[in-house]
């Protein structure tokens, strides 16, 4: 029963709040009903859930007829105003933009969504910002899934522009992080020559250029790099793209533009989001100033992410000297065919080239994690007239009158005293020993083996091996003889026990006094020298044995004439040694585009296996070609190594 009365006690509440409002709303006056909502303060009810659900029906009657976007927006503004008085929730205004763009069609949804940028102010309120900033994000996404990124490119741009101004510029949602490409963004193009190929011959000056089939694919497949950069820290891919570009770059280079200014044709330049691909439109597109400058500025744009530190890019990707040096003077090339573009080319030039450079700053704070920018609000008292600051030296007087008084100035106030309290560096290096004595190294050993109770192994310094290694060091230093003592069947820890046992029973093995060197006999001298040679000896007779067992090989050089001779006997079936030898599919196909017999394609790939790869040697290939059951091939490097042996 009470949860009856409670749900009638809503549905009135809720009736009557819907009827205070439509009142109010025509006579656009708010006191209607705020005098509404205090009427309900004496009691323990919340106003503010069924207000909110009065102003969605009031809505949906609206909408219902069909009323116009102006009404529309007069509604939205008096929710705003209701939010500010704390009638309503602060996420109905945008509860209610969200029922709107689901129920009208797109041309009203155009329309009404200016209401949304006009109003961003608004939304970037406090009141506004926390509980909407989700609710205004799906709502344009929604949108967005909505429209068609071709045709209604103006209205994406807007919901896109109204994102970027809504949130900060640390908002997490809106940026790259991770530096991802649109690897869905494919470039479709024409793959296939089976109809008449369409050869087209420029002359520009003396040099002619033929714009046939390769040359469209070559163009073309440039875009696929542009879409992806990351394979160009591929070894064949990188000479793919390099192949590519200087054949586009040179032919942009002898076709030469020539420019009419007319206002017939300014006035009419289209907007095009991508540019189509046939064929029969290249030789067009080549002549396009437009189309020129987008194609260079994609080359700019990737030879920037290549040369440049991203944070997320891996340690694997990371160019040699000899690609960077392509990659300048490639960079070079497109800004000198960028300033004779017409029109205007040198200021183009000129602009592409700061805005690059504003890319880079980008750059740097995207790899320091994307701190939150703050704009530094105008202060609203006037603040106190700065005090004079102390006229500062310059660097260069303040050396010279350290130099004058015989003092050095480093710049910091700490290295400054630290290189002033001895002015000779040699006479600051004299008489500073930073060797500790045997007694102060070993007090703590001694102790743990004085003490009763044992020590535990992972406390105990004498199995320490970093104090060990440093004891080692520290006796060399301080006593050699007592490396005299055979330590190849003694532990380091029972030879530094030894040294502790010496040490405690005061023979100090670091004295090297006259009475320690006057009782050491002569005879003891001449087994210690008869010693170090013997070890010598067999030291070096180890060492001749071991070479002689394990002889070092030096890497076989595969001559001209050996490769040629390989080449012949795989050419039938070199793709599939290709395969084997870890070159791809489309690897493959460079090259058998690049070459057209089968013999110069073998030829190819086999140089750049020799050339590039650690493991090429014959005996390698004569693995593989056993393992492809290549025999012809095999008995042919076999030949070879024999040959090379003997």
């Amino acid at each position: 029963m009470a949860s009856i009365r409670c749900q009638s006690t809503f549905d009135d509440i809720r009736s009557e709040f819907k009827n205070t409002l439509k009142a109010a709303f025509k006579k656009h006056n708010y006191e209607i009903l705020e005098k509404k909502v205090a009427s309900f303060k004496s009691t323990e009810i919340d106003t503010k859930t069924p207000l909110d659900q009065a102003f969605r029906e009031v809505l949906l009657h609206l909408l219902s007829e069909e009323a116009d976007v102006t009404v529309l927006r007069s509604f939205i503004q008096f929710s705003i105003e209701a939010c500010r008085k704390h009638l309503t929730t602060p996420t109905m205004p945008v509860v209610l933009l969200g029922d709107i763009f689901d129920t009208l069609t797109l041309d009203v949804c155009q329309s009404m969504f200016s209401f949304v940028e006009d109003n961003v102010q608004v939304w970037k309120e406090d009141l506004f910002f926390t509980g909407c900033k989700n609710n205004l994000l799906r709502l344009c996404n929604d949108l967005l899934r909505r429209l068609s990124r071709t045709t209604a490119t103006v209205f994406c741009g807007k919901i896109l522009l109204f994102l970027a101004k809504f949130f900060p510029f640390s908002e997490r949602s809106g940026l790259n992080i991770v530096s991802e490409f649109n690897l869905e963004n494919v470039t479709e193009y024409g793959t296939d020559n089976s109809t008449d190929d369409i050869v087209t011959e420029i002359i520009s000056g003396e040099q002619k250029h033929v714009i046939d089939f390769p040359f469209y694919c070559k163009f073309w497949k440039l875009q696929d790099f542009f879409r992806n950069p990351n394979q160009c820290y591929d070894k064949v891919q990188w000479k793919v793209f390099c192949t590519h570009s200087m054949n586009i770059l040179n032919t942009f280079q002898g076709i030469k533009l020539d420019y009419v200014n007319s206002s017939d044709q300014t006035s009419n330049v289209g907007y095009f989001a991508k540019y189509l691909t046939s064929q029969k439109l290249l030789d067009l597109q080549l002549h396009d100033v437009s189309f020129r400058r987008s194609v260079l500025l994609q080359f700019l744009i990737v030879f920037q992410y290549l040369t440049s530190s991203v944070k997320f890019k891996s340690d694997t990707y990371e160019l040699k000297p000899d690609q960077k040096e392509w990659i300048q003077s490639a960079c070079e090339k497109v800004y000198a065919l960028l300033r004779e573009t017409p029109p205007d080319g040198e200021n183009f030039a000129n602009i592409i080239k700061n805005i690059l450079k504003r890319e880079e700053l980008w750059n740097s704070w995207k790899n320091d994690g994307c701190p939150e920018i703050k704009k530094l609000l105008p202060q609203s008292e006037p603040a106190e007239a700065p005090k004079p600051k102390k006229a500062t030296m310059l660097l260069g007087d303040l050396v010279k009158d350290a130099n004058k008084d015989g003092k050095f100035y480093i710049g910091n106030t700490e290295l400054t005293k630290l290189w002033n309290i001895c002015p000779s560096n040699l006479d600051a290096c004299k008489d500073r020993d930073f060797l500790p004595s045997l007694d102060d190294y070993f007090a703590d050993a001694v102790t743990q083996v004085e003490s009763a109770n044992p020590t535990k192994d992972d406390e105990n310094l004498l199995k320490d091996c970093n104090f060990g290694w440093r004891a080692l060091r520290l006796l060399a230093r301080r006593s050699p003889y007592f490396f005299s003592i055979n330590t190849q069947n003694h532990p380091l820890p029972k030879y530094l026990e030894l040294m502790v046992h010496k040490i405690k029973t005061h023979e100090k093995p670091g004295r090297h006094d006259e009475n320690s060197q006057e009782a050491q006999t002569e005879q003891e001298m001449e087994e210690n020298i008869l010693t170090e040679e013997q070890n010598t000896e067999d030291f070096k007779q180890n060492e001749y044995f071991a070479e002689e067992n394990n002889p070092r090989q030096e890497p076989t050089k595969v001559s001209n004439d050996i490769r040629q001779i390989i080449v012949e006997k795989v050419a039938p079936e070199w793709e599939k040694l290709g395969t084997k030898l870890g070159y791809k599919a489309d690897e493959i196909e460079w090259f058998k585009n690049e070459n057209k017999k089968r013999i110069d394609q073998a030829k190819h790939m086999m140089d750049l296996w020799f050339e590039d790869d650690e493991d090429a040697n014959l005996d390698n290939l004569l693995y593989i070609l056993e393992g492809l059951e290549m025999n012809e091939a095999a008995e042919a490097v076999r030949n070879e190594i024999n040959t090379m042996t003997d």
